[in-house]
């Protein structure tokens, strides 16, 4: 194998170590590659990670631990139970907390030296760039592509690191991409998946323990980005299958004919999940409308494009299964009727979107999707109802 030389270190080294820091750090400074100098550049070191969630956990806990000395965290979401068997920074005691608060917490009971700066915002076009522009590296543990593309464009424009990583049922990815030195995620995904082709955790789940081996792996980049050592995934992307427990590569390289990202764009209208209102209908709309249909006075067919698993763990009484994937590839097209009002709803709406413009494509005309899926029925109609 080609031996591959270290890229600089991408921090000066910060103020000297403390004596209670030469003790807490003493495993990483007997590493003659790392020594004080390396956690020198650590403790001065700024990261921010996209997301307190599955990934974020570890990430958040391993960059702690290790001595980064300002972690930056965007989220803006809630603790809930089903979040528990992955997201190990949460517990009990946090359900119904900001993740921000629940994951500053625990850093500072792991290691009260790190800052920890709190972002409570939806990570978009208008505020991405001066949020990375406080921090040497961005560590990208969003679980959407619109927010993928963001995090990656934005990161390039400014010319920083970003550490990615992706898990989905048994599989996890990693790849670092920075244009100074390599490709960037548009390289390796130029183009978005369709709408609702592929689900994200929450909807197609994951096995708990991959989201520690990816989150691990992030880590483990950037702190060789930090210091400098090793030969980091620039050009590389590493994939896991946790249920095989066999690794391999993909070499990946930047594409000559793309365009240099000058501005950034509406990422739900690039990756297809954005869409019209008059297309769409709200859970309290879909109320009225089942009790119309329950007492005769209206009739229409709710589908439920979600998979039988999900619909096992809680469904809308009266709604009929048809998986999505049936309907995309027409294969489940018979259980539907042109001449009969349709609404569609999945867990969270970007599936049933999906679902609602190929059909529209098919030339069905009566048919519109539930805003927030099964996910805002729960919260706002039937919150004794179990969700995930």
């Amino acid at each position: 194998m080609i031996k591959v030389a270290a890229l600089a270190p991408l921090v000066e080294p910060g103020e000297e170590l403390s004596a209670a820091e030469r003790e807490r750090y003493s495993r990483h400074i007997l590493i003659p590659e790392i020594g004080v100098l390396s956690q020198r550049r650590l403790k001065n070191a700024r990261v921010l990670v996209i997301g307190a969630g599955g990934l974020g956990s570890p990430v958040l806990l391993y960059l702690a631990a290790a001595g980064v000395g300002t972690l930056g965290i965007v989220d803006h979401d809630t603790v809930d139970l089903s979040n528990l068997q992955r997201q190990i920074i949460h517990g009990v005691a946090g359900l119904g907390r900001s993740k921000l608060e629940s994951a500053a917490a625990a850093v500072a009971a792991l290691n009260p030296l790190v800052t920890v700066r709190q972002h409570d915002v939806w990570l978009d076009s208008a505020n991405a760039l001066g949020l990375f522009d406080q921090y040497d590296l961005i560590v990208d543990g969003a679980d959407n592509f619109a927010t993928r593309y963001l995090v990656s464009d934005a990161a390039a424009m400014l010319g920083k690191p970003c550490v990615w990583g992706s898990i989905l049922r048994f599989e996890g990815q990693v790849s670092v991409f920075w244009n100074l030195h390599g490709p960037t995620y548009r390289d390796l995904y130029p183009d978005a998946p369709p709408a609702g082709s592929v689900p994200s955790c929450g909807e197609g789940g994951v096995f708990g323990m991959l989201c520690g081996t990816i989150g691990a792996t992030m880590v483990a980049e950037a702190v060789k980005l930090i210091t400098g050592i090793g030969r980091t995934l620039v050009g590389r992307v590493v994939l896991f299958d946790a249920l095989d427990a066999s690794w391999r590569e993909l070499t990946i390289a930047r594409d000559p004919a793309s365009e240099v990202v000058t501005k950034l764009i509406d990422y739900d209208l690039f990756c297809g999940t954005s869409t019209g209102d008059d297309d769409s209908i709200s859970v309290q709309e879909l109320a009225v409308m089942l009790d119309t249909r329950a007492r005769g006075e209206s009739d229409f067919d709710l589908v439920d494009v979600r998979e039988p698993e999900e619909y096992e763990i809680v469904h809308i009484a009266g709604a009929l299964l048809v998986p999505q994937n049936g309907i995309l590839s027409g294969s489940a097209l018979s259980a539907l009727s042109r001449d009969r009002d349709i609404v569609v709803h999945c867990k969270a709406g970007p599936r049933s979107a999906a679902v609602l413009a190929e059909l529209q494509r098919r030339g069905y005309d009566r048919v519109r999707h539930v805003q927030g899926g099964i996910l805002a029925w729960v919260k706002e109609i039937a919150p004794t109802l179990p969700t995930y």
